[in-house]
């Protein structure tokens, strides 16, 4: 079975988490600089199989799109581009940032660590991921 893979894409970073090959659990991978996806995924993609990408869907509270609605849909852009057999599909990610700072708050690392940004996104990518794989068990 293939890993689906999600993305909390931001102009300055970009969250990565993948599922295991049976697609049970949601881990966070890695966070990069969007000049490096493209080489990033080639590389993971050589060695990884992946089914699917999940990309995080910036929305305001009414439901419309964000101002880094725009990012992101470049980003989808460039990869159904570079990888047309691995099918998109969009996920709200509304709350995504503050649920990622509330868990590595609970976790108990310290404050440094909780100061990460790249940590918040690969967390928030893994929030996304897992909002995906329930979505998709019903």
């Amino acid at each position: 079975m293939a890993r689906i893979m999600a993305f909390d894409y931001g102009t300055k970073r970009v969250g990565i988490a993948v599922t295991d090959p049976m697609q049970i659990i949601a881990n966070g991978l890695t966070t990069i600089h969007p000049k490096d996806i493209l080489e990033f995924l080639k590389k993971y993609l050589s060695t990884e199989s992946v089914g699917t990408f999940v990309v995080g869907e910036p929305k305001q509270m009414d439901g419309t799109d964000s101002q880094s609605a725009q990012h992101v849909r470049g980003f989808v852009n460039l990869l159904n581009k570079n990888f047309p057999d691995i099918p998109i599909k969009m996920m709200d990610e509304r709350f995504t940032s503050k649920m990622a700072s509330a868990a590595i708050l609970q976790s108990g690392v310290n404050k440094k660590a909780r100061q990460d940004k790249g940590l918040v996104d690969t967390v928030s990518a893994t929030i996304i991921l897992q909002s995906y794989m329930e979505k998709i068990s019903f």
